[in-house]
């Protein structure tokens, strides 16, 4: 199995529009030392860890995407890579108009052989430093030492980046993105205003949305329709992660029996459900396999908890019949707990 290497590799600076910094443009492509190519292959790659994948977009057609178009052109013939590489800085500096983004280094790389699920494929790799950080050299010599301070990039950690796989060019591309450092209103210019990215319909689509769509229901929804505790709810948030983490494969008929059980209930889960992807134009599967990682993302905010005034939170992890609630003859209200042993 051949290693993934750097064909070639590109280097502008762009700056932020809004702030007139204008854009440098490279004569050459960065020449590589071998002694490079594993560090530069780690800076470059190592951030993308989630299986969250995206495509391209645009509402008239993916041509009118101006990266997309010159991916494309690219994955064709790899060698006008330099020629397309100003185009992607001046489209990136355009975008760059919230007064808060910084500019930086722009990097366009084009990878042979990176892997996806076993799968070797060409990749366009692009990335932007935005922060420097400051390194200490210390100066050895036989009577004197001395320390300098330079100022550079951490090659541990990637402030934005963008991978597009040579695959489904008919659905936009496969995409990867790690954005490290946006906050605020300058967040989405990467995602949005320079790469113009939908979220790609897959398992992990389906798994994340229909989870963040049970939250809702519970939560939300469901209090407004019947009387329902605290305790019921938090029951009802761990049957529904326990379903995704206790099955390799999404059916909506076994989830609504298992989970929600009572008829009527489903019911309104099943109108909520529509009316929720319609609001949030989403497009969900009745069947599905499973994402891990969805599940892991998402169960962070399954959080089971019980609030008591200020006194007292509750977490529940189980077993709803080992929880009870009543009122004493005072009129405070109260919970029961039975446990077998402290932990």
């Amino acid at each position: 199995m051949d290693a993934t290497i750097i064909q070639q590799l590109i280097l502008h600076k762009v700056g932020n529009k809004n702030n007139e910094e204008g854009v440098l443009l490279s004569n050459a492509p960065i020449v590589i030392d071998e002694s490079m190519m594993d560090v530069l292959l780690d800076y470059f790659l190592l951030s993308f860890k989630s299986e969250e994948h995206f495509n391209f977009y645009h509402e008239d057609g993916l041509e009118h995407n101006e990266i997309y178009r010159i991916a494309s052109e690219v994955f064709e013939d790899n060698e006008r890579l330099f020629e397309h590489s100003t185009a992607l800085a001046q489209h990136l500096y355009d975008s760059s108009t919230h007064p808060k983004i910084k500019g930086g280094a722009f990097y366009i790389v084009y990878f042979k052989n990176y892997f996806i699920n076993n799968q070797a494929t060409d990749a366009i790799g692009l990335f932007k430093t935005e922060n420097q950080d400051i390194f200490l050299k210390t100066l050895f010599s036989e009577d004197n030492f001395a320390i300098q301070m330079e100022q550079g990039t951490n090659v541990h950690k990637l402030d934005k980046g963008c991978l597009i796989l040579n695959i489904e060019k008919e659905k936009g591309y496969i995409i990867s993105v790690v954005d490290n450092i946006s906050k605020g209103g300058e967040a989405q210019y990467w995602t949005d205003n320079f790469l113009s990215l939908c979220q790609r319909q897959d398992e992990y689509y389906n798994t994340q949305n229909i989870l963040a769509l049970t939250k809702d229901f519970i939560t939300k929804e469901l209090p407004q329709q019947y009387e329902v505790s605290k305790a019921d709810q938090a029951d009802l948030l761990n049957k529904s992660v326990n379903f995704f983490k206790g099955n390799d494969s999404f059916n909506m008929e076994n989830f609504t029996n298992e989970v929600i059980q009572e008829p009527d209930v489903i019911n309104n889960f099943t109108n909520f459900m529509s009316n929720y992807q319609q609001e949030h134009d989403w497009d969900i599967a009745d069947n599905f396999a499973i994402s891990d990682s969805a599940v892991k993302k998402q169960a962070r905010v399954f959080k089971s908890v019980i609030k008591l005034d200020k006194n007292f939170h509750i977490y529940v992890h189980g077993n709803r019949e080992l929880i009870e609630q009543g009122v004493d003859e005072t009129g405070r209200k109260y919970y029961k707990i039975f446990y077998k042993e402290e932990t």
